[in-house]
């Protein structure tokens, strides 16, 4: 039971935490009470939002588990970032909205190696928006799949998010489910698989990093449609 309520803390919060910790403490020493209640429960909130739940992995050669928590935005076809060098082909595209309520820490979709990283300067648009995927700043992720075919997995800044963090060096080998990074303040989260690879998820609905089933390399079923009850 405590492990659902209590989440430990990504490392790269602590320093935010301390720092609000900080400023709450001043606050109230100098008797600026308002002030102590306010930048006490901005501290709160950003432990909340620095929070690293366990998830369990669902492990199968051909599964594919979504990079991060969110909504679906898109399961379509769209070619892959230019930087990668995975051609101009569409592939199936599926991109996962951040918000700042979300967890935000990064899970790698599909085990493999990382055979390219690719850094991109760029807007800091709505990540909602579809424009997000091609204007704003991100880090793109090629790994070449236990399954064969290469993949992408990119991190998109949005709207407030000001900062990617990607823990991975190319040559890496990484496991399905394995944490590589966050992105600070609302964002969006894209993978690019095969076009034969139907997803098994639908735009609208609600996936977990690291544990959601977004897509499986062994499937031949049609894309999923989705109804909101």
């Amino acid at each position: 039971m405590w492990k659902s309520v209590l989440a430990p803390i990504h490392p790269d919060g602590w320093r935010f935490i301390a720092l609000g910790a900080v400023l709450t403490l001043v606050a109230f020493s100098v008797h600026l009470v308002a002030l102590g209640w306010l930048a006490l429960a901005a501290t709160l909130w950003i432990a909340y939002f620095f929070r690293d739940p366990w998830r369990v992995t669902p492990l199968r050669p051909g599964l594919v588990v979504s990079p991060a928590d969110g909504m679906v935005l898109v399961a379509d076809q769209a070619p892959p970032p230019a930087e990668l060098g995975m051609g101009t082909a569409p592939m199936m595209r599926i991109g996962i909205f951040l918000n700042v309520f979300d967890v935000h820490v990064n899970r790698v979709p599909l085990a493999g190696v990382v055979r390219k990283l690719a850094y991109r300067k760029g807007r800091f648009l709505n990540a909602a928006h579809n424009r997000a995927s091609e204007d704003n700043e991100q880090m793109a992720i090629r790994i070449a799949s236990i399954e064969g075919p290469d993949i992408a997995v990119v991190q998109i800044a949005g709207l407030i998010a000001r900062r990617i963090v990607c823990r991975l060096t190319e040559g890496q080998e990484v496991a399905t489910g394995e944490r590589f990074g966050l992105i600070r303040f609302g964002s969006r989260t894209d993978v690019y698989l095969p076009a034969e690879w139907a997803p098994l998820v639908a735009p609208g609905q609600r996936v977990l990093g690291g544990e959601t089933v977004i897509a499986d390399a062994v499937s031949r079923e049609l894309a999923r449609q989705g109804r909101m009850n």
